[in-house]
């Protein structure tokens, strides 16, 4: 691959989202469609040209000149916006002048996570708003926001028709929010910002396991919200702790060939002690006030685990406590599933199998791997071979991602390795 088509592909996945805000500030965000394709018009030329011509000096201006550009052109052709452009043309050829850079200046001091408060409009669907978020302002493939959700890729397409359609139909600009609009969406935002770092923690993307990139724009942003009045809370702050606990980790995540690592498996001594140090920061700032959300309850276990000085050291008890209470203030079979792993670290796999007990997971869950994983896992320890691979075939079939097809593959072969080992050293009581 050529470094002017690696440069492209490397700004489709950070400048996106950025040019997509930035331009939908300026002309409102029910342009929101001739606004991405624009964006994606831009990006495509980029490819094209830099690839003959080289790349230019400055790759960001040259792509926000371009879309900018596209952008006027195609909705000075029609008719119906004609005297929209009439009355912000000032604005616009002011703009040509600068470089986008200086065009970052906001009340929120970023069009990106400006953006985001305008996708988590209350008159669009709680799932439309994150759908449309994702799609538009953070570079997220259909397939990518499906397996986050919990959905099928038609669901998504749906859920993103109607959020365009609601934003089509919505007169004001992005920067018209007023206080309580701010406040309002709060909530969503921090939705948001969280499936971006969990996508970038564990990707989707069959080529990427980890996406470094989104973690560290998500806690860009999510740090400037809990630096603004508007987001400065106890749960800002408790997101702002695990994201930075659960990045602490990321360099050891994965071996020399990119193969991800279970967490037993990790050297320690790779861990980041400064994010570590700013995790536990973050989570004393956000035991101000009597606040306590699934990011405090999360945050708190991301702790244990970076805190433990070996794996068969954690404190489970600790953990297992985090995820009942995550469980009462964020109610979740996905949570269950977790505080069933952890109870089988803390009293043996029968006692995790037993909080799964007459659970029927839903839909969601039990088309995901992540169940068919444990109950995988589970039951292998619990010296149930044939549970174990009926369960572990189940799981790698919906693997998302070959990295994740071959962890679960490992963590059967270890079990069942165990399980051999211990039935060697058995004695025959016949």
């Amino acid at each position: 691959m050529s470094d002017a088509r690696q440069l492209a592909e490397h700004f489709f996945r950070h400048e996106y989202g950025r040019l997509v805000a930035i331009l939908a500030r300026r002309t409102g965000a029910q342009h929101i469609e001739a606004v991405e394709d624009a964006v994606q018009g831009a990006l495509m030329s980029g490819l094209e040209s830099w690839t003959v011509g080289g790349v230019p000096e400055d790759p960001t201006a040259w792509l926000f000149r371009v879309a900018r550009n596209r952008l006027w052109d195609a909705l000075r052709k029609e008719t119906r916006h004609r005297r929209l452009m009439e009355e912000n043309a000032t604005e616009w050829a002011a703009d040509i002048e600068q470089e986008p850079e200086t065009l970052i200046v906001a009340d929120v001091h970023d069009d990106l996570l400006r953006m985001l408060f305008v996708c988590c409009d209350e008159a669009i669907p709680t799932e439309s708003q994150l759908v449309l978020a994702l799609k538009v302002l953070c570079g997220f493939e259909v397939r990518e926001i499906a397996h986050r959700l919990f959905t099928s890729e038609a669901n998504v397409y749906k859920r993103l028709a109607r959020a365009r359609e609601r934003l089509r139909a919505t007169p004001p600009r992005t920067d018209e929010l007023t206080g309580e609009q701010y406040a309002s969406r709060l909530i969503g935002v921090r939705r948001i910002l969280y499936l971006m770092f969990t996508e970038g923690y564990l990707s989707t993307r069959a080529e990427t396991a980890i996406r470094r990139e989104l973690c560290a724009e998500a806690m860009r942003l999510t740090g400037i919200l809990a630096g603004h009045p508007i987001g400065r809370s106890p749960e800002s702050s408790a997101l702002m702790a695990l994201m930075h606990l659960h990045a602490a980790r990321l360099s050891a995540r994965q071996d020399d060939a990119g193969g991800l690592l279970l967490l037993e498996e990790q050297e320690r001594g790779l861990w980041d002690p400064t994010e570590v140090a700013l995790g536990l920061s973050w989570l004393a700032r956000s035991a101000e006030g009597n606040d306590f959300t699934r990011y405090h309850a999360e945050a708190a276990i991301a702790a244990e685990h970076c805190l433990a000085p070996t794996f068969a050291a954690t404190r489970w008890d600790k953990v297992v406590e985090c995820y009942e209470l995550l469980e009462r203030v964020a109610p979740s079979a996905l949570h269950r599933l977790n505080r069933a792993v952890a109870v089988a670290e803390l009293h043996g796999p029968a006692a995790g199998l037993a909080v799964l007990d007459g659970c029927e997971p839903p839909t969601w869950l039990a088309g995901s791997y992540m169940w068919a994983a444990v109950l995988a896992d589970l039951h292998g320890r619990c010296g149930d071979a044939n549970a174990a691979s009926r369960y572990g075939r189940l799981a790698c079939e919906m693997a998302p991602t070959t990295a994740v097809r071959q962890l679960l593959q490992r963590r059967l072969q270890i079990v069942q390795a165990a399980q051999s080992a211990q039935a060697v050293r058995r004695p025959d009581l016949r």
